[in-house]
């Protein structure tokens, strides 16, 4: 096969291409431009996509022998990743950049154009397995839990998995380190890169506010409805949240408060003590399916964070692009806008936008 091996500038990406190259394919190195003014250095281990990364991904397709080429989609990235990320904290949600770069840049984009050139499929250093099942290819689970990154690859369809390959699955992230090493990968001992990307400095409520401007608004005790202190923006609060709420416990009954509650059209901001936080029921919008959909009522395990516990559960789909799932148990914390990604065992099922929360 003609193989894009998608290429960050880190170890794993560069051992997967490495594997594509021995498993026989005809494989062209990729790195993507996703910023408009890429920063010359990394900062510390976040990011990945500065122009220091260009330049370690185009050292490891030299060493390779492959070709190497730098695509420009950073103003798809924009478009698609950076401002749904904006729209969505201005509407009170919580979105997962990542997975939307998964759906729209990687695994749209990406892959797009490499059919477009004639390739065949499109090369990962993502932490999954894809297996061939009864109904075609499945999507599951690494073999190294620590390091699975299914649940951010849940937005893929059958389509673009019948042209995906992940060959890191089956390996863990020591294996894959010390085989860099071997093959004399200058990015061996490189730091993983985490958090957000584009906003190098970890600081999103600050990046927000730069976005979207600072609004005085109240902070609500869910209980009694008193107002109990002020904010500079609802855009900055997600469900869960217990620091930087600016409270002062000790004028309350002295326990912790979380954010149970974001009101954007009122930029009000609802505060309650960690029972208030458990939540069983879970409603889906945008729907997207690794392979055959579920029909009627099927027992699923759900995950509702990148490295969060599958929880037993039960989900139905409704008509339309909805989704409802009942969790065997409450889980603190899960804000709209975030994703719930289902499971058959280790194999992914599919995944949905979380539109709402409540309790059975």
């Amino acid at each position: 096969m003609r193989v894009v091996a998608a290429m960050s500038g880190g170890v794993d990406s560069a051992v997967a291409a490495s594997r594509m190259i021995e498993a026989g394919h005809e494989v062209v190195g990729v790195h993507l431009a996703l910023s408009r003014s890429a920063a010359t250095l990394r900062e510390g281990a976040r990011g990945c996509c500065t122009i220091e990364d260009a330049g370690d991904a185009r050292r490891v397709a030299d060493r390779l022998g492959i070709p190497f080429y730098v695509w420009d989609l950073a103003s798809r990235f924009e478009r698609d990743v950076v401002e749904d990320f904006v729209a969505e904290y201005a509407a009170g949600r919580t979105p997962n950049p990542c997975l939307r770069c998964n759906e729209r840049i990687k695994f749209a984009g990406l892959l797009d154009k490499a059919v477009a050139l004639g390739f065949d499929a499109v090369a990962t250093g993502h932490y999954a397995r894809v297996v061939e099942g009864p109904s075609g290819r499945e999507l599951h689970r690494a073999v190294d839990h620590a390091k699975d990154q299914s649940y951010v690859l849940g937005v893929l369809d059958a389509e673009q998995l019948s042209r995906a390959f992940f060959p890191l699955g089956d390996s863990t992230k020591p294996q894959v380190r010390a085989e860099a090493a071997e093959r004399g990968f200058a990015v061996a001992k490189k730091p993983d890169s985490h958090d957000i990307c584009f906003i190098p400095d970890g600081d999103t409520r600050g990046w927000l506010d730069r976005r979207l401007g600072q609004r005085e608004g109240a902070l609500v005790d869910a209980t009694t409805g008193a107002v109990v202190g002020t904010h500079t923006g609802a855009h900055g609060f997600t469900v869960g949240q217990r620091r930087g709420l600016g409270l002062d416990r000790s004028s309350m009954d002295g326990d912790p408060r979380y954010v149970v509650e974001v009101d954007a059209p009122a930029n009000r901001v609802v505060i309650g003590t960690a029972d208030l936080l458990g939540v069983d029921v879970v409603e889906g919008e945008h729907l997207r399916w690794c392979g055959p959909p579920p029909v009627g009522s099927v027992r699923v395990g759900a995950q509702v964070r990148a490295h969060g516990e599958e929880v037993p559960a039960t989900a139905q789909v409704g008509e339309g692009d909805a989704l409802r799932v009942v969790l065997d148990r409450r889980v603190r914390g899960v804000a709209p806008g975030q994703s719930v990604v289902l499971y058959e065992g280790t194999r992914v099922i599919g995944s949905a936008t979380i539109r709402a929360t409540s309790r059975a």
